[in-house]
């Protein structure tokens, strides 16, 4: 089984504008798909460095001079960057999705289709994971996470059925989970429902919201003038955060104005919002979802 199948690959890259001696990064790696395009694109004298903090993405390295692949959140990137000597790039390009291989992998427990252990992991030496939301957090720290990571208008009703259910045992597996919750969701829907709450868990785990503001704040110092952002985003709470930072450069209120009332931001944007095509969502349903953005560093 194919580890992943990239998405809006051929537009992501694109939005690079690769120069075939510059530097680029991948701070999402995965299967290896996009920076593959990327080093393609690069001539002898360019330098790709990949970032991913799932061990298993390690077995995908590409044997190539050029290339570096570094086992660490993203969330790090000048840190580790700098590293390598590394002060300034050409362009940055992030798909923040899971992978196929995560989803697939029944014991990770990102799926809602096999029953595993609650994990949810992204990086597996984490502490956190999904056996601790479900069974340590809150009623009302449960309540949050689904109101805020999954948009579930019956995020009270679901905290309070699992923090009932633990007083009498752990909620340790998938199918326990699902099957506990089930009966309260809304006929007809309940799979897709499941994925919802299965989000929202999967986001608190990862700590992903805070991941991509870290991440965010630092493409500015990190990119050269005129050096470029290309973000594929999976769910709102992402590609809103990604919008409003290329359009302002904060993720909330408004850039100061000069005493002329003119602004300064960080970037402009680089065309419209981009979609997968009608043919890529057939071949990859996983792609549905996705939106594409981009940007360049002024």
């Amino acid at each position: 089984m194919e580890y992943h199948k990239p998405v809006l690959l051929k537009e992501s890259v694109e939005g690079l504008d690769i120069k075939p001696d510059g530097v680029y990064v991948d701070v999402t790696f995965g299967g290896g798909g996009h920076s593959k395009e990327i080093l393609s694109q690069l001539g002898t004298d360019g330098k790709l460095y990949a970032f991913d903090q799932d061990k298993d993405a390690l077995n995908n390295s590409i044997d190539d001079a050029r290339f570096t692949l570094i086992n660490e959140n993203f969330r790090h990137l000048k840190r580790y960057l700098r590293f390598y000597g590394v002060k300034k790039v050409d362009g940055i390009l992030g798909d923040f999705g899971v992978s196929s291989h995560q989803f697939n992998e029944a014991e990770r427990g990102f799926s809602t289709r096999f029953n595993a252990k609650l994990d949810m992991r992204m990086n597996q030496n984490s502490s956190l994971s999904a056996y601790e939301v479900i069974n340590e957090y809150d009623e009302a720290q449960l309540r949050n996470i689904f109101y805020a990571y999954g948009d579930l208008k019956n995020a009270p009703k679901l905290a309070r059925i699992i923090v009932t259910e633990r007083k009498n045992n752990p909620i340790t597996h998938s199918e326990t989970l699902n099957n506990l919750l089930k009966p309260n969701l809304f006929k007809g829907k309940e799979n897709k429902v499941l994925a919802q709450i299965y989000q929202a868990i999967r986001i608190e785990v990862n700590q992903e919201i805070e991941v991509l503001k870290d991440f965010l704040l630092q493409t500015e110092d990190l990119l050269k003038p005129a050096g470029r952002l290309s973000l594929i985003s999976y769910h709102s709470l992402e590609d809103r955060l990604v919008k409003r930072y290329i359009r302002s450069g904060l993720f909330q209120g408004e850039p100061e104005k000069d005493f002329y009332g003119n602004i300064t931001v960080p970037f402009k944007k680089v065309g419209k919002l981009i979609t997968p095509s009608p043919t890529e969502i057939k071949e990859n349903n996983r792609a549905r979802s996705a939106k594409l953005r981009i940007a360049e560093k002024k």
